[in-house]
């Protein structure tokens, strides 16, 4: 990761199997990565991290994490578990799996205990400057009407992502801000570079394509 396009592709459980596909999907990331120079994070489920992280060299992070240790945490994921399993980072305050800011923080701190990147999500402006004051790695910028709609929030509500932006680099300059919802297309990625973002993080527009490896090269043909 650093000063190339990022994108961040989020499985989300569409991927649910024995594993297969998912790793298949990380492969068909790792490839486009390399061709393109652009860089490609996959996001696979929980129990598919190791089976991904084996299997490709390109960055893999968890979907969440909580801000717990070894304990008494029954069904909690930790960062030093997913850590262990290959992950270099995770998502937090996915808009499913939405959290309260203290537990946010708690995520955050187990994640950067463990030396793990975070990209905590966010949906609006305020709760943009809240994530931005933790100094995660990334905040994601999804507002949740547009997450699965083929609406992108670069063309829908560009604004909400410019002022995002600056409201990041006004409070931690070294924080860098992703674009999510309803991206899909070259276009709508080359968008949210023209805003100001460091890339993108995005689900079905590549997971649920007919052809997720062409999907993935229309990604990145603009940048």
């Amino acid at each position: 990761m650093g000063k190339k396009p990022l994108i961040v592709v989020n499985f989300k459980t569409y991927t649910e199997g024995t594993g297969e596909n998912a790793v298949r999907m990380a492969k068909y990331c790792e490839e486009v990565s390399r061709d393109s120079g652009v860089d490609i994070i996959a996001c696979p489920q929980t129990p598919d991290i190791y089976r991904v992280a084996s299997a490709v060299k390109i960055p893999v992070f968890a979907q969440h994490i909580d801000g717990v240790g070894a304990g008494s945490y029954t069904g909690h994921i930790t960062a030093d578990s997913i850590k262990a399993a290959g992950a270099g980072g995770a998502l937090i305050n996915h808009s499913e799996r939405r959290l309260v800011l203290a537990d946010i923080d708690s995520a955050l701190q187990a994640a950067k205990r463990s030396g793990l990147t975070a990209i905590i999500c966010t949906n609006n402006i305020a709760v943009t400057k809240a994530a931005a004051v933790l100094a995660p790695g990334f905040v994601a910028i999804e507002p949740p009407e547009l997450i699965g709609s083929g609406i992108p929030v670069s063309k829908a509500d560009p604004d909400i992502v410019r002022d995002s932006v600056a409201a990041v680099k006004k409070i931690a300059p070294d924080v860098e801000v992703l674009c999510g919802a309803g991206i899909s297309r070259g276009e709508d990625v080359a968008a949210a570079l023209e805003l100001g973002t460091a890339g993108v993080l995005l689900a079905s527009g590549v997971i649920k394509a007919k052809d997720p490896r062409a999907a993935l090269l229309d990604l990145v043909k603009n940048v």
